[in-house]
């Protein structure tokens, strides 16, 4: 198709493409050349760059199809990448988190994870558990007979109980990779007519939401998205609280509200500045009553200072001495009429998503996906059952560390490889075995498949690839 009789491997060669059988011109295009294992795949590619016009891919996935190739299945090339260990379980996760990367926290975090941030974090612990349980197992096997010392169960146990206060550490981190890859879930609560349909308008700056006078507008939940300083927020406007509920439809409308805000990872509190200048409260006590008419008080103080925030708007309608009535108030003073005040509020929002989602980095790697914290939190009470073993004075040391092998076991879950090991005394001839059940191929399934519906590209791999085209039946 080329004329190319040697392609050197990652070097771009513009040629004249040719039909295989008529030898016409399909088009002029850079050819590369990519021998495994060196390549995406860990297998020999070849990449075709052409122009993108309809009739050219046409015409050259018909000249393809003759060389016995066919157009790659949706995500095909990160399946085999896959099964060659090229990429590891989380960094396939990440590349379709990185393709599916809405700002600019979600791009990095993502990206963290694809240059396998993770990978090389779970199997360094992989790696303590194994040289650990070998330990154990040469001193079951050998210590009477070879005289082996005491110290080595008491290093192996000083390493698991320092292993377990890292996953602890690793599991306390307040959900915050998860949060960054779904989205900051905020509900914008307060009294009918306060102001938080606009606010919503703002923040996603569109009119999104109805916005009139009259009290009671908003009747359900309105949830939209938006990117506030590269944090991913998914914002609910709820409907005013009030005692006075006019029909069922309001009473539903209420009962939403505070589910949402019980479900929230940020409150938005929004008050009438001018209610609260003029009412002859303190702002502290005028907050305090007004959480308690909105029925969220218990919750707020359960949640914590740095997960809700108070606005106090139509700031514009303010005297000059009924905003230094406010001066000391721990709220953000805006107008959603005149939009004063709001790059005050953006800094604010920020600092409270900064707390709440962390800052990507590599020194300080997060949990993304509920079911690798679901295997760690297994990984960990099977270190703890492990100890608890050991604590009974006539216990099995064997018995007890088939706990090492289990908590082991699920970190290779979240990488796409549940390993057990077989080790022989105290030297590093680690003899591994692969194992794939009926849940672990579910789960791998459920990851590779994201980056299925993903590419757009036309790519080509064998056909008689078992491991992709298993025989019918």
């Amino acid at each position: 198709m080329t004329n190319i009789s040697k392609l050197e491997p990652r070097r771009a060669f513009l040629q004249k493409i040719r039909d295989p059988e008529t030898r016409e011109v399909i088009d002029n295009g850079l050819c590369l050349w990519f021998p495994g294992p060196h390549s995406f795949t860990g297998e020999d590619s070849v990449e075709f760059h052409v122009h993108g016009g309809s009739a050219i891919l046409t015409k050259l996935m018909q000249a393809l199809s003759r060389l016995q190739v066919h157009p790659a299945l949706p995500g095909e090339f990160t399946r085999r990448a896959f099964y060659n260990n090229k990429l590891d379980l989380t960094e396939v996760e990440g590349l379709a988190d990185l393709i599916e990367a809405e700002t600019e926290c979600q791009r990095k975090q993502a990206l963290l994870q694809v240059d396998g941030i993770l990978r090389k974090l779970y199997n360094s612990w992989r790696k303590v558990l194994s040289e650990s349980v070998a330990s154990i197992e040469a001193y079951i096997d050998f210590g009477e007979e070879d005289n082996i010392e005491n110290d080595v169960i008491q290093n192996a146990h000083h390493a698991l109980r320092q292993l377990m206060r890292e996953l602890e550490e690793h599991l306390a981190d307040g959900r915050r990779g998860e949060i960054l890859r779904n989205g900051v879930r905020t509900v914008i609560i307060g009294e009918p007519n306060v102001g938080k349909s606009s606010l919503l308008n703002h923040l996603v700056q569109r009119n999104a939401a109805i916005v009139t006078p009259i009290a009671g507008t908003t009747r359900d939940v309105i949830e939209l998205t938006a990117n506030i300083s590269g944090y991913p927020v998914l914002i609910a406007d709820t409907a005013g609280i009030t005692e006075d509920i006019g029909d069922i439809v309001e009473a539903e409308g209420i009962r939403r509200a505070r589910s949402h805000a019980e479900n929230a990872d940020f409150v938005v509190v929004m008050i009438d500045a001018l209610k609260c200048a003029t009412s002859g409260l303190t702002y502290k006590d005028y907050v305090r009553e007004y959480l308690s008419s909105l029925g969220i008080q218990e919750l707020l103080a359960k949640i914590g200072r740095e997960r809700f925030i108070v606005i106090a708007n139509k700031k514009d309608l303010l005297k000059e001495e009924e905003k230094r009535h406010l001066d000391n108030a721990e709220a953000v003073l805006v107008s959603c009429r005149t939009e004063d005040g709001f790059q005050d509020l953006l800094r604010s929002l920020t600092d409270h998503f900064s707390n709440i989602c962390g800052d990507p980095s590599a020194e300080c790697p997060t949990i993304s996906q509920a079911r690798h914290r679901n295997h760690l939190d297994r990984c960990l009470r099977h270190l703890q059952k492990y100890f608890e073993f050991c604590a009974n004075e006539q216990h099995d040391m064997a018995i007890a560390a088939e706990e090492i092998h289990k908590a082991m076991r699920e970190l290779g879950r979240i990488t796409g490889h549940a390993i057990f090991l077989r080790l022989k005394g105290r030297s590093n001839t680690d003899e591994l075995r692969t194992v794939a059940n009926t849940n672990e191929k579910r789960e791998t399934k459920e990851s590779l498949s994201r980056t299925e519906s993903k590419t757009g590209r036309f790519l080509l791999s064998p056909l008689n690839d078992p491991r992709f085209f298993p025989a019918s039946g």
